[in-house]
């Protein structure tokens, strides 16, 4: 299969990249990939699948979202990580779906933030929590066979610089979390959050 992966080169992307190459024809893209993408941009994203043509699945790993107690978080924050995680995923899949070939799949990110409090999470709770419920509910409505899934792991071993940010949460290894895209990529399931906590 062609599989576009978006925020290749993150902790996340890179993990799913390694488990998806060399099973499928994988093209890894970003902000500094050639072609780019800017997911806060939606023209980058429909010039991006122009260029890339038609594909079997498209992955996302890409997204930012603000870390702040509660009681600093602004109306700013609080859109931030809106447009940066939810609407830069939801603009993906709008604009994707007339690129994704009949019976192809798109998998979205999220994180354990969506069923899990940690200090300075709310946004993103936020956000990935809307992200899955659009799933859940989309999923029945997607054209020509297409399935769209939610990949949700938990702190990467890799990401060591976050691993202060979830006290007591055991970050998980690279290849697990690889694993959670394969699966989404080459199952039947649609409307699904795989979780890795």
């Amino acid at each position: 299969m062609k599989v576009l992966i978006i925020g290749a080169k993150g902790h996340v992307g890179t993990a799913a990249v390694r488990a998806l190459e060399g099973k499928h024809e994988v093209i890894q893209v970003g902000r500094s990939t050639d072609p780019a993408v800017d997911l806060d941009d939606p023209a980058t994203i429909e010039a991006l699948l122009n260029e890339v043509g038609e594909v079997d699945a498209i992955v996302c790993t890409a997204g930012h979202v603000p870390f702040k107690p509660v009681t600093e978080l602004t109306r700013e924050d609080f859109e931030s990580g809106f447009y940066g995680k939810t609407l830069a995923q939801l603009d993906l899949v709008r604009i994707g779906l007339p690129h994704v070939r009949d019976g192809g799949s798109i998998t979205l990110t999220t994180g354990v933030t969506a069923r899990a409090a940690i200090p300075t999470g709310s946004a993103a709770a936020m956000a990935s929590g809307a992200i899955e419920s659009f799933v859940m509910a989309a999923a029945g409505e997607m054209p020509r066979g297409i399935r769209i899934n939610v990949a949700s792991p938990t702190v990467l071993e890799s990401a060591t610089h976050f691993h202060d940010f979830f006290p007591g949460f055991p970050p998980a290894s690279d290849e697990a979390v690889g694993n959670l895209y394969r699966r989404a990529v080459e199952s039947i399931d649609s409307g699904t959050t795989y979780i890795l906590d």
